[in-house]
């Protein structure tokens, strides 16, 4: 039984220093890239996370993709999809934050995180969530190829559309083409009558949002317009794609390159 297993059992102040020692360092190594064995070997026998109540747990696949997004770790992403479908997509559990970065001077902790990188991780938010905040198209496809619910709503009550348009509506308008790809990516996963919280604040403040959308993406999203044909034959053939084989099986759709909308090679 590994040396973390046998510690982990106790309540007492020198167990959470250590359980809070071995996460920091599993967030350090997702962070820095390290091999996938290493971090699975990492997240399954030595590692842990102390919750609430002073419950002690071992990250779950679906908070090890959490961080995976976090540091756009793609190869842990991938692995965690791959060999977990169904627990990676899985909701942590609300307690789950990035514990040991919480314990740190604020010093300390402003080296190591990217732009709030541990609130990130709270509020009930979901893989694609996480996503859509990060405006990372390439996770954002690979998780709903995978099978992400886009429809699941955060503890404030948004789905992942909302946190794009959240996003999209930030002036200055930066980084604007990877946030329209997210949501050009959204719309071939998302069904038709999805109910969202921005919905009304896109009908209020129309000219604003058809500037930043674009009238045909406006239309579609406010229910003014059904999404074109072109969307409607795209959604089909994503759907014959099994999950193992996405997203580079989007490669081989029958289409001209030019007809292709999930490209996802941002040109500067």
């Amino acid at each position: 039984m590994p040396w973390s297993v046998r510690w982990v059992g106790g309540c007492g102040a020198q167990s959470q220093k250590q359980c809070k020692k071995s996460s920091f360092a599993f967030y350090q190594a997702v962070r820095d890239l390290l091999p996938v064995w290493f971090l699975e070997d990492m997240r399954t026998m030595e590692v842990f996370h102390w919750e609430d109540g002073g419950k002690v747990s071992v990250y779950s696949p679906s908070e090890a993709l959490l961080y995976a997004l976090v540091h756009d770790h793609q190869p842990y992403a991938r692995h965690l999809l791959t060999k977990f479908p169904q627990s990676a997509l899985a909701v942590p559990s609300q307690s789950f934050s990035c514990c040991a970065i919480q314990t740190l001077p604020p010093g300390d902790r402003a080296a190591h995180l990217d732009r709030q990188g541990c609130s990130r991780m709270e509020g009930g938010k979901t893989a694609l969530h996480m996503a859509c905040e990060l405006v990372r198209p390439e996770c954002l496809l690979l998780l709903l190829g995978h099978g992400a619910a886009p429809c699941l709503q955060d503890s404030a009550g948004n789905t992942p559309l909302d946190t794009l348009l959240q996003q999209i509506s930030h002036m200055p308008a930066a980084n604007m083409r990877a946030k329209l790809l997210c949501l050009d990516c959204l719309f071939f996963f998302v069904p038709q009558d999805l109910k969202f919280a921005m919905k009304q604040q896109l009908l209020d403040n129309r000219r604003q949002w058809q500037d930043l959308l674009g009238e045909s993406r406006f239309q579609c999203l406010v229910g003014l317009a059904p999404p074109s044909l072109f969307v409607g034959a795209m959604r089909v053939l994503i759907r014959t794609i099994s999950p193992e084989h996405f997203p580079e099986a989007l490669d081989n759709l029958p289409l001209p390159h030019f007809l292709k909308p999930l490209d996802l090679k941002l040109e500067s």
